[in-house]
């Protein structure tokens, strides 16, 4: 019984000495600091892209970018592999749609299509990107699917796959080509670098999409044709 006291402080010492420690770090910032902002404005402009926040996640932080599409693509891997079903992505999983659902269905997915390949081309002057694109893209997938519109046999086949497998690839490969250079890893050359960059954000838009939509389908159940769940 008397020791249980000396427990608990040992918690409240520990939070103590780390919030010493922050509460000095941040009273020793200076009190004015431009941090990297003019060093990434100017990287920025050096490679044609004028939006600071894509040349941040393509040019200077290149190998988080590939990293996470990587992990994203493992996952949608993963999942893909353990489902039951070796037809889950060309199955219907809802019943036909009705009139409303089916006639909206029409008239917004030709538009998310149109404002995903936008918010790509955008992304190189405004806030957009691959990320943002393939979020739209997977979104209208999904709107298909849970309309119940027929999916054709392919998109559980070869295409897929490698509609799935050609951002990373791209990618990877894009990373590699100025080593054959004389370069180093991700240094895009200069006089192709804008061009690079939005082939990499445009096949990245495709497979996002498109792992964002099979994540869906495969861990979706499946229901009758005219039923409705």
């Amino acid at each position: 019984m008397p020791e249980r006291p000396r427990i608990r402080l040992v918690p409240l010492a520990a939070s103590l000495a780390v919030f010493a420690l922050v509460l000095r770090a941040v009273h020793a910032l200076p009190d004015t600091a431009t941090g990297l902002s003019a060093e990434m404005t100017a990287g920025a402009k050096a490679s044609g892209i004028k939006n600071v926040v894509t040349a941040v996640l393509l040019d200077f932080r290149g190998y988080d970018t590939l990293l996470e599409i990587a992990v994203l693509m493992l996952a949608t891997i993963a999942v893909l592999s353990l489902r039951t079903d070796p037809d889950a992505l060309s199955r219907r999983i809802s019943g036909v749609a009705g009139p409303v659902l089916g006639a909206l269905t029409r008239a917004y997915v030709p538009i998310m299509i149109v404002v995903a390949g936008h918010l790509v081309w955008i992304g190189s002057s405004g806030p957009g990107g691959a990320f943002q694109g393939g979020a739209v893209l997977g979104a209208a997938g999904i709107l298909l699917a849970l309309s119940g519109f027929a999916r054709p046999r392919w998109s559980s086949g070869a295409p897929m796959r490698w509609v799935l497998a050609v951002g990373l690839l791209t990618f990877i490969a894009v990373a590699l080509l100025p080593l054959a250079l004389g370069g180093t890893l991700l240094q895009y050359p200069d006089e192709s670098r804008k061009s690079l960059v939005l082939l990499v954000e445009i096949l990245l838009t495709l497979s996002i999409g498109a792992s964002l939509t099979s994540l869906f389908l495969a861990s979706a159940s499946d229901t009758s044709e005219g039923e409705r769940r």
